[in-house]
């Protein structure tokens, strides 16, 4: 049996491979390409799409619409059922079949608000985490330009300002006034 299903399977390789390809490569499954869709027995569906769709239905079901029109049904139902020809009634006075349609509502209605919850939560949740990243840049940001800011005020510190340069020229002016008045006593005092 195991060696049926091998030979089956070298037999599907061996069609799939190029006609030029020798007998080596032939038997072997390529694994640079995907496998064939196996069929399914369960059709397939979007699940993003499903959730669109549940969100869409959960945001109706919320709103002041929809409550205004399941009221004017239920109502319309009721007076209809008690005030219709006898033959024209689908629904007698206990509205046994208009509580199995409410019920069946709420049972659908229930689990896409849920779905539809989860799925704004996890929207949430991937903006609370952008929103924290871009708080750590701000943060590393701030702290970056404040060292800087910080570098520079030291840096400043060194630097000669305006004030500091005319009071030093001023002090070479005297020096050179007196040089120029007193030529031989400076020259005496440098020795």
């Amino acid at each position: 049996m195991r060696q049926d299903r091998t030979e089956r399977s070298g037999e599907r390789a061996r069609s799939a491979a190029p006609a030029g390809a020798s007998a080596l490569t032939r038997s072997r499954v390529r694994l640079d390409q995907p496998r064939a869709a196996r069929r399914r027995l369960l059709p397939e569906y979007d699940p993003e799409a499903f959730g669109r769709l549940s969100e869409r239905v959960a945001r109706f079901l919320g709103t002041g619409r929809f409550i205004v029109w399941m009221t004017l049904v239920i109502v319309v139902w009721v007076l209809w059922n008690i005030f219709a020809p006898k033959d024209m009634r689908w629904d007698e006075y206990p509205f046994i079949f208009l509580t199995l349609m409410l019920s069946l509502q709420a049972s659908y209605a229930a689990p896409l608000i849920l779905l539809a919850q989860n799925r704004q939560d996890d929207r949430d949740r991937v903006n609370l985490e952008q929103d924290r990243k871009q708080n750590e840049r701000s943060i590393a940001d701030t702290e970056y330009l404040t060292r800087e800011i910080a570098a520079l005020r030291m840096g400043l510190g060194e630097v000669a300002t305006r004030d500091w340069i005319r009071s030093e020229f001023q002090d070479l002016i005297k020096e050179m006034d007196e040089r120029r008045l007193f030529p031989g006593e400076s020259d005496e005092d440098d020795r």
